[in-house]
């Protein structure tokens, strides 16, 4: 069976398995990638975003969403809403799915892991200083970036003829790739609902050994922030158009 449904399930559970494992890669005692810092973060989490959109495409989601704020931006923009709920279910059922593929693939890591904190962020993301109305204003700044320059790559003003094909994808990794290394210090950059709640879900649910709360009073910050990027983002795009 392909379809949107499935592409966009399968397209960002690949995104959630490679993001959250690199996490898990640098922060995991006893790890081959234990303390190889952000910079290998930030790589990791771009080409995690090429290859998810490789695989969203190649499973029927053409639109390769894979992130809640990315569909709502396109829904403001195109007036078309039947898609919406079905694409954040698939979503989110496949965030939930790639991070419970990062906690078996480092099923011996956990338990020799004391620090409840770095697990926890192997999952979802948590602000270097905590301040709700500050790290909510980080989120919609480096998720409006997101939609209005990723949205700018097939702009007519760019190519007339469109992007090649192969290549939208790419310029998308660098984008969250650099969004990372400049934007992300704050809080983690989540800039996707998805990203954030399905693998927070699946730290709450999962038997993982000392791993404390999930920190669910942070967790509407990932998820409000991101969607109201996505409308001030197709604002700025019809302004643009």
């Amino acid at each position: 069976m392909h379809g949107p449904f499935l592409g966009e399930f399968m397209g960002t559970l690949v995104l959630i398995l490679l993001g959250d494992g690199v996490v898990a890669n640098v922060l995991l005692k006893k790890s081959k990638g234990e303390n190889s810092g952000w910079i290998v973060i930030a790589t990791g989490w771009g080409m995690a975003v090429v290859a998810g959109i490789f695989t969203a495409i190649a499973f029927g989601s053409p639109g390769a969403h894979i992130n809640p704020a990315i569909t709502f931006t396109v829904a403001l923009l195109s007036g078309h809403w039947s898609n919406v709920g079905l694409f954040w279910m698939a979503q989110i059922l496949g965030a939930f799915t790639g991070a419970s593929l990062v906690w078996m693939t480092y099923l011996l890591h956990w338990k020799v892991t004391p620090d409840a904190g770095a697990k926890l962020a192997i999952f979802c993301t948590a602000p270097a200083i905590r301040n709700l109305p500050a790290n909510l204003l980080t989120e919609i700044v480096a998720t409006t970036c997101l939609i209005v320059v990723g949205f700018s790559f097939g702009s007519r003003a760019v190519s007339s003829t469109g992007l090649s094909a192969g290549f939208g994808p790419w310029l998308w990794g660098v984008l969250v790739w650099s969004l990372g290394l400049s934007l992300g210090g704050p809080t983690g950059y989540a800039m996707n609902p998805a990203r954030d709640f399905g693998p927070r879900m699946a730290h709450a649910i999962l038997p993982i050994s000392d791993k404390g709360n999930s920190d669910w009073g942070y967790a509407f910050v990932p998820i409000v922030g991101p969607l109201i990027a996505g409308g001030i983002g197709a604002g700025i795009i019809k302004l643009m158009q």
